[in-house]
């Protein structure tokens, strides 16, 4: 298979693309402003309420080929990673409201040259759950997040009734064999985090290729945990609990894949809500996440991981920049939020060099 080259051609900004950015900054602050006044604390403007906060390894295969051994997995070795697993509003909601859920991975000890000002030994890799981002690009992006802007101060309620809404629509969609990514983002199924894969959603540069990662449950026992019954309604905290419980007791392994671009048509650069087909490009494993048994959730971890850590498109290697509308504008967007949220909680953020940091 011929896969296509990076070159800095292949995005194609619109016009009004730094206008539609600058309006999601300031959309999602207004959002982020109306959270704290009613919580009385900032927190994250999406991902806010962690489920799972981990240390753990990841392993770079060896013998990968040439097209695959690229930027961090130029070659085998094992880095430290740290690991935040989170629901996807921004508010700490009770787990009823199901919607979207992120992973969140920092690898720890990697040198070469970095994007931007990032200066730190440090890549940060930001995915989610579904393999598409709805909103497409940053004008679709600004679109929506008017409108959560406008559901910002809506009672915990009316949201959990569109949440259900929107799974009951997929839950019917997916019997017809199709689905909406947009009601998945909405109505997330009630099942487990850790045995669904997450994905980057819109491409990063893979060193002299393009491609989008993923990480997919790696062990029979996480595969096996689609199908418990996790009852959100007795738990307000459900996912938290069920996900602390089974890292305290297993240990939980992801695999990270990389799907590479090879056909420009069915696979945009620009629009993040189309899916690249995998009889184009198939996902491809590159490497092997472990995370060891442990206190995922101890107050001091919780505090660090929420408070003080940052997880950015932009930590990472000049040979992974994220590419497309939507990374471009995550690249600026996350920026702008973390500084508020520190700000508003007079905290100093903090880069953590490597996991002897973290509190346990």
């Amino acid at each position: 298979m011929t896969y296509l080259r990076y070159r800095p051609e292949i995005e194609t900004p619109a016009p009004d693309e730094d206008e539609a950015i600058q309006g999601i900054i300031e959309a999602m602050t207004n959002q982020s402003r109306k959270v704290a006044s009613r919580e009385h604390h900032a927190v994250r403007a999406s991902h806010a309420k962690s489920s799972g906060l981990v240390v753990g390894d990841l392993r770079v295969h060896g013998d990968l080929p040439p097209e695959l051994a690229q930027g961090l997995f130029a070659a085998s070795g094992i880095y430290k990673v740290a690991i935040r697993f989170a629901q996807g509003p921004g508010e700490t909601l009770a787990d009823k409201v199901g919607t979207h859920r992120g992973m969140a991975i920092k690898v720890f000890g990697v040198e070469g040259e970095k994007l931007g000002s990032h200066r730190d030994d440090t890549q940060d890799f930001v995915l989610a759950s579904g393999p598409t981002f709805p909103s497409g690009t940053a004008q679709g992006f600004l679109r929506d997040e008017r409108q959560l802007e406008a559901g910002t101060s809506l009672p915990e309620g009316v949201k959990s009734f569109v949440s259900s809404a929107a799974r009951n629509v997929n839950r019917v969609l997916h019997a017809l064999g199709t689905e909406s990514p947009k009601a998945d983002f909405f109505g997330h199924p009630f099942i487990h985090p850790l045995s669904e894969p997450y994905f980057s959603q819109a491409p990063i540069r893979f060193g002299d290729y393009v491609a989008k990662i993923a990480a997919f449950p790696a062990t029979a026992e996480q595969q096996a945990l689609q199908d418990e019954t996790i009852d959100v309604d007795a738990d307000p905290d459900a996912f938290r609990h069920a996900t602390v419980d089974y890292i305290a007791g297993h240990e939980t392994v992801f695999e990270l894949r990389a799907q590479l671009w090879s056909n420009a048509e069915t696979q945009p650069i620009e629009d993040a809500s189309v899916e690249w087909p995998t009889g184009d490009s198939e996902y491809r494993a590159i490497a092997t996440i472990t995370i060891p048994a442990q206190n995922a959730d101890s107050a001091e971890r919780r505090r660090y991981f929420d408070e003080v850590m940052s997880f950015r498109p932009a930590h990472t290697l000049a040979s992974h920049q994220p590419l497309g509308s939507v990374m471009r504008a995550r690249l600026r967007v996350y920026e702008a939020l973390s500084a508020f949220r520190h700000r508003e909680n007079a905290v100093t953020g903090v880069e953590p060099q490597g996991p002897e940091q973290i509190p346990a």
